[in-house]
């Protein structure tokens, strides 16, 4: 018995000196990448989204538009909106003409657009997974790993542009076997904001049903 109990404490310590662990060659690319984002003032892009699950046979890829100045973001989707001045959230349904506001919570905030540049620095492990040439550009291959068992998301993997540090796409892989590619196409950087680009500005939708769910 004491025997198993050594081996299981063992195990144990082996386990927690690995989550402890981070990959300094990633950790120095992560770092660049971050750095380059978060000395912008603001920036906007459109992207790809493709939800692939081999299992269920499913493949979609659909495009949008995201505009993100430090955590404010104004996101527009397959004929939604969603809106966020980093305390408040506006979800915008094109179809019915309805909005629905709400306060951000911590899972919406995580998963923001907006911290996709540091999300590696809380709560994650991350690893260099080596480097992958595409087209004229190789982009080096960084993989995140929530320390959180309970986080639906088991792994990020971030592509970051060797030449300028730019991230060019990251798929984050679910436990219900769904995968999401994200992919920037055009990208700006510190474009002109208007006064209301991060709030919903009612009177630029005519006759819009408002649900306030503060």
């Amino acid at each position: 018995m004491k025997r198993v109990l050594s081996l299981l404490l063992a195990v144990f310590m082996f386990v927690n000196l690995a989550n402890a662990q981070q990959d300094p060659k990633a950790g120095k690319i992560l770092d660049q990448m971050s750095q380059k984002y978060r000395s912008m003032k603001a920036f906007k892009a459109t992207f790809a989204q493709t939800l692939e699950n081999p299992s269920a046979k499913v493949k979609e890829t659909m495009e949008g538009d995201i505009l993100v100045s430090g955590p404010k973001y104004r996101l527009a989707v397959s004929g939604q909106e969603i809106i966020s001045d980093g305390k408040l959230m506006w979800t915008y349904l094109k179809e019915v003409n309805e909005v629905t506001i709400t306060e951000t919570d911590a899972e919406a905030e995580a998963m923001a657009p907006s911290k996709i540049f540091d999300m590696y620095k809380k709560g994650y492990k991350y690893a260099y997974a080596g480097s992958e040439k595409q087209g004229a550009d190789t982009f080096d291959v960084i993989e995140l790993a929530p320390e959180d068992r309970s986080n639906p998301i088991f792994k990020v993997r971030l592509y970051i542009n060797q030449k300028d540090k730019s991230l060019k796409s990251w798929q984050m892989f679910r436990n219900n076997g769904n995968r999401y590619t994200y992919t920037i196409k055009n990208f700006q950087a510190n474009p002109e904001l208007a006064s209301d680009a991060f709030s919903f500005n009612k009177a630029k939708y005519k006759g819009v049903q408002v649900v306030d769910l503060r």
